[in-house]
């Protein structure tokens, strides 16, 4: 049997380019084990990749400040906090970015996205003086939120949900919001165009970046189940 799979989006399943890789919709969606998708992104972004991949929409969202599995919201983080670290921030003189639509942040629910053209320097500064938020660099964005959400403890909820030991997940991802992720999972891989973090955090470095480095695990995850 295949195991349970925790996946990241972004630098994960996507091209260079940052399109979702077409090989995800060989390779997923008759996975016959749980897939979970753990992003960075707002939550409607992974529910409608699960959606199109006629999978169960069993997702971790904004760092683990939000999850999903078996028709039940978790909100896991507050986002009260971030807020008023962004709106510190912006009084400050900081900018978060995204232009006048911001559909960045329009449906995020417990965290704050920041474009990398940001003062990071700046952001760090007002974020460490609230002492209970935390920035993370994807390197995509910048993410304010609470310390005490991650994707990893996410993982944990959802995993419990569906009755699976988070060691029984392969995780694979390519970034330092991922490490969390694999500190749970049993086997996590990072691909090749991983940060430091990532890669550090990994049971192993994939020779493959992106998509290709995913398909690889994938590929091989299946032999080893037959």
């Amino acid at each position: 049997m295949v195991p349970p799979l925790a996946l990241d989006i972004d630098g994960t399943l996507t091209t260079p380019s940052g399109r979702v890789d077409p090989r995800v919709f060989e390779l997923l969606p008759d996975w016959e084990a749980p897939v979970v998708f753990a992003t960075g992104k707002a939550f409607p972004y992974p529910v409608a990749l699960a959606h199109f991949l006629g999978r169960p929409e069993t997702v971790v969202a904004e760092n683990g400040g939000v999850a999903y599995v078996d028709g039940e919201t978790l909100v896991l983080g507050d986002p009260d906090a971030p807020r008023a670290v962004v709106e510190a921030f912006k009084a400050r003189g900081g900018e978060v970015g995204w232009g006048v639509g911001d559909t960045v942040n329009r449906w995020r629910e417990t965290e704050v996205a920041l474009s990398l053209d940001a003062d990071e320097a700046l952001l760090r500064e007002v974020a460490a003086a609230a002492g209970d938020v935390e920035v993370v660099d994807t390197g995509y964005a910048y993410h304010v939120k609470s310390t005490d959400v991650s994707k990893g403890t996410a993982l944990e909820r959802v995993a419990a949900a569906l009755g699976v030991a988070p060691a029984e997940f392969v995780a694979i991802g390519d970034s330092e919001n991922d490490a969390s992720t694999f500190a749970v999972a049993g086997e996590s891989y990072a691909v090749a165009n991983a940060d430091a973090t990532a890669r550090e955090a990994a049971d192993g470095v994939l020779d493959g970046a992106y998509m290709d480095g995913t398909a690889r695990v994938l590929a091989e995850l299946r032999e080893r189940g037959e």
